[in-house]
């Protein structure tokens, strides 16, 4: 169970550590197309969550001997929100990142996800934020970070992106 746990753990650390690659790549791109950011004050806090969510089901983990109950179906929730993720990564190209940046006259994704759903990488996200824990049975930490990104998503980042999004610089 703790090599499970290991190489979940690793493999995540991986693809964030990529993804912020990534992001920073894209985000030098679209500042020379003249982008600007909106929101970067609560940027931090989400730093803070995904840390401490990782830290947490980690924790909460390390102590079983056997993975949760309906593990199957974590594991099939998480592989399909890895599959949402990157093709809302892909679908915006070097639009993509983890910071809200806006180039003015841009035109709107409308394509891939985007067709049916507004955000649909913070969906991915908060189905990952449930499903990893809960694998391993941490349901303390599936609980609370689900909590804690819905109100951090709800409260501030979607709006500073949909007001960012209209012009309105948050």
């Amino acid at each position: 169970m703790k090599k499970r746990v290991i190489l979940l753990a690793g493999a995540i650390i991986l693809q964030r550590l990529l993804e912020l690659r990534l992001a920073e790549r894209n985000r030098r791109r679209v500042l020379a197309q003249g982008a600007h950011e909106a929101g970067a004050g609560h940027y931090p806090l989400f730093f803070l969550l995904h840390t401490g969510w990782l830290l947490a089901w980690l924790t909460e983990a390390w102590p079983r001997r056997s993975p949760g109950w309906g593990w199957p179906l974590w594991l099939s929730l998480f592989a399909a929100a890895q599959g949402l993720r990157y093709w809302a990564i892909i679908s915006l190209g070097s639009f993509w990142n983890t910071r809200i940046l806006v180039v003015p006259n841009a035109p709107r994704v409308r394509h891939g996800p985007y067709r049916w759903l507004r955000h649909p990488n913070y969906l991915a996200v908060a189905v990952e934020l449930a499903a990893v824990p809960l694998i391993f049975g941490a349901w303390l930490t599936a609980l609370t970070a689900s909590l804690l990104n819905a109100a951090l998503l709800l409260g501030v980042r979607i709006p500073a992106e949909e007001a960012a999004l209209k012009g309105r610089v948050a």
